[in-house]
C-alpha cells in the first residue's frame, strides 16, 4: 500500500518538533491546512477567563506563545498555514461526523482530534455513551475524514483520566464548591469526600469507560494508515491542580494547555 506524500509529510514535520525554525529548509515537509475537532478542552475553555472559550490558548490550534500549540509548532516551517478550530464546548462523540465533515469542507491536511470527556463526565453514571454507539460514532468520523481528506494525516489524543481529575482535587475546597455549584461531571466528582464503597466503585466505573474509550480510539485510528494515536500519553500524565483553572477545576489552564500541547505533539512524533 502506497502512503500518501501529505501523510509522509506530516510524519516529518512532527519528526521536527525539538529542531529550531532555522533549521527547517523544505516548507512542504508541512501541512498547508489543519483543523481540531473536539470539545471544550480544544476551544481552550476557561483559559483565559470566566466561562468562555479561549481559541487562542487551545493546545491544537492555540496561537498564545505561552501554550507552543500544534499550530505554532508546524507555523515555524510553513508561515502560511491556514488554521481551524472546528471544535465545540459541550460536543460528544455524537458530534464528531459533523466536525469531520466541516474539516473536509476546509480542505485540511492535518486533523486532531480529542473527544470522549464529555462522554464519560455525565450528569450520572447511568448517562454515559455505551462503548459501542462510542466506537460507531467515533469510526464514521475516521471514516468521514479519511474518505474527503484522504492524503491527510490525523492525530488522535487519549482522553484524559477524570478519576485523576478527582484525586488532585478531592481535597481542595475550592474544587469541591465549583464542582458541585456548576454541577460538574457528576458521574465521577459527585460526593467527592465519600469513602462510601458505593462511591468508590463508582469512580472506578468510570475510570473504566474511559479507558474503554480509549481503546476504542486506538483501535479505530489503527484502521487507517493516516492516523496516529498518542499510545494513552494523555491519559497516563499525572497532572496537576495548578494546571486546572481556577474557574471550574476542570478544564486545563494555560499551564494546562501548554503541557497537553507538550504530551501530544511529542506522541505525534515518536509514533
Amino acid at each position: 500500500m502506497n502512503v500518501p506524500r501529505r501523510t509522509l509529510a506530516l510524519v516529518a514535520a512532527l519528526t521536527l518538533a525539538s529542531v529550531p525554525a532555522t533549521a527547517v529548509a523544505d516548507a512542504s515537509a508541512v501541512p498547508d491546512t489543519m483543523a481540531a475537532m473536539g470539545d471544550s478542552i480544544t476551544r481552550g475553555f476557561n483559559a483565559c477567563g470566566f466561562y468562555l472559550d479561549c481559541p487562542s490558548r487551545s493546545w491544537s490550534t492555540g496561537s498564545s506563545p505561552a501554550v507552543n500549540s500544534h499550530y505554532l509548532r508546524l507555523q515555524a516551517g510553513s508561515p502560511s498555514l491556514a488554521v481551524h478550530n472546528d471544535g465545540r464546548s459541550g460536543a460528544k462523540v455524537a458530534d464528531m461526523a459533523g466536525q469531520a465533515r466541516q474539516a473536509v469542507s476546509q480542505g485540511a491536511d492535518y486533523v486532531t482530534i480529542l473527544i470522549g470527556a464529555n462522554d464519560a463526565c455525565a450528569s450520572s453514571e447511568a448517562g454515559m455513551t455505551s462503548v459501542a454507539d462510542f466506537e460507531a460514532r467515533f469510526r464514521t468520523a475516521v471514516q468521514t475524514l479519511t474518505a474527503g481528506l484522504p492524503g491527510a494525516g490525523i492525530f488522535v489524543s487519549s482522553i484524559p483520566d477524570v478519576k485523576r481529575l478527582w484525586e488532585v482535587g478531592k481535597d481542595s475546597s475550592s474544587a469541591r464548591t465549583a464542582w458541585s455549584t456548576f454541577g460538574i461531571c457528576q458521574s465521577m466528582l459527585a460526593r467527592p469526600r465519600s469513602t462510601d464503597q458505593a462511591d468508590v466503585d463508582r469512580r472506578d466505573r468510570v475510570r473504566g469507560r474511559v479507558a474503554d474509550f480509549n481503546a476504542v480510539l486506538a483501535r479505530v485510528c489503527a484502521e487507517q494508515i493516516t492516523c496516529r494515536y498518542d499510545g494513552g500519553a494523555v491519559f497516563g500524565h499525572p497532572f496537576t491542580l495548578s494546571q486546572l483553572s481556577r474557574w471550574d477545576y476542570f478544564h486545563p489552564n494555560a499551564s494546562g494547555q501548554q503541557l497537553l500541547a507538550e504530551i501530544t505533539y511529542t506522541a505525534g512524533a515518536v509514533l
